[in-house]
């Protein structure tokens, strides 16, 4: 079964129940968790390391850009998670998630694409490109 990994990034900051409705954009840092329905995108500040969960009764009509996701409701829209996405048995995703790890369990629903990110750090960049486009082939 699915199960929350215990995280140090865990910690709710802000928290929006299950009879709230937001119509607009939802920017945040930290932690945030949706009970309720959120008509719009919800967007964390980059780099921040913040994560976002969406309890079962949660709903998000929008794009969500985010470090981390731990989703079990509804998404109508783009995932980016620039971290982590989980995936618990009731979720469902209505458009493409941009992930470098994903974890999903059995019963989670994607309509839409998987794309994956390589996590960006050392080894990364121009050098290993450079070195993939290298032709062994040449003579010279």
């Amino acid at each position: 079964m699915f199960k929350p990994k215990p995280s140090k990034k865990a910690e709710i900051d802000t928290l929006i129940g299950a009879k709230t409705r937001i119509n607009g954009d939802v920017e945040f840092v930290g932690g945030l968790h949706l009970d309720g329905h959120i008509n719009g995108n919800v967007k964390s500040e980059s780099g921040s390391g913040s994560s976002l969960s969406v309890s079962e009764q949660g709903c998000i009509e929008g794009s969500v850009v985010v470090t981390n996701i731990s989703l079990n409701g509804l998404v109508k829209g783009d995932i980016e998670a620039s971290d982590r996405v989980e995936l618990g048995p009731k979720a469902r995703v209505l458009g493409s998630v941009h992930y470098t790890t994903i974890e999903t369990a059995v019963g989670a629903q994607i309509n839409g694409k998987l794309i994956h990110r390589p996590k960006a750090g050392p080894g990364s960049g121009k050098s290993a490109a450079a070195g993939a486009n290298a032709s062994p082939k040449d003579g010279s």
